[in-house]
């Protein structure tokens, strides 16, 4: 039988679904995500507690919600100083917002067989961006000395897809 939702974390999935139903194309539907997702992401009743667990071998995915006809996911990332993904992209869309601590991005664009290192942004509290493939390839960490977590928005079933990732890149990387 699936979890209730918080109250907070309700209205977040009421928000996010009136986003994703409105339609238009990727780019529309996840700016209007973002902007729902940063509405809720000072509200201190979000995540119970158990979604604010961590790992302490790599990042922690809590599953908060999948809509029912697959059309997106919320997950919370809970990261320990130091824990990172892989360089990767991903399967649809995806909306980040920072809710406790900081996280920091690394964006590559991929030339021949290397990866291009692009930028590096930090992602403050409170603050949501978006990605859209292609050329969403990063990897993103907590390059901070305490507690990140985050709360993520993809266009896809996770549920049923486990991960957000759609291809893992281990090749060079020019700087």
């Amino acid at each position: 039988m699936p979890r209730l939702l918080s109250p907070a974390a309700a209205l977040l999935v009421g928000d996010v679904r009136t986003a994703v139903v409105t339609g238009g194309d990727d780019h529309a539907v996840a700016a209007r995500v973002a902007r729902a997702l940063t509405g809720h992401l000072a509200d201190p009743l979000l995540l119970d507690p158990e979604h604010r667990e961590p790992d302490p071998d790599h990042y922690r995915q809590h599953v908060l919600h999948v809509e029912p006809d697959g059309s997106f996911s919320v997950v919370a990332l809970v990261w320990l100083p130091g824990q990172e993904t892989c360089i990767h992209d991903h399967v649809s869309w995806c909306v980040v917002g920072t809710y406790v601590g900081e996280e920091e991005e690394t964006t590559y664009r991929l030339v021949g067989d290397r990866l291009v290192q692009r930028g590096i942004n930090r992602t403050p509290q409170g603050v949501a961006s978006y990605l859209v493939p292609p050329g969403d390839i990063h990897k993103v960490c907590n390059s901070s000395d305490s507690v990140a977590i985050s709360i993520h928005v993809y266009g896809a079933d996770i549920g049923l897809l486990g991960t957000s990732i759609r291809r893992r890149y281990d090749l060079p990387v020019a700087h």
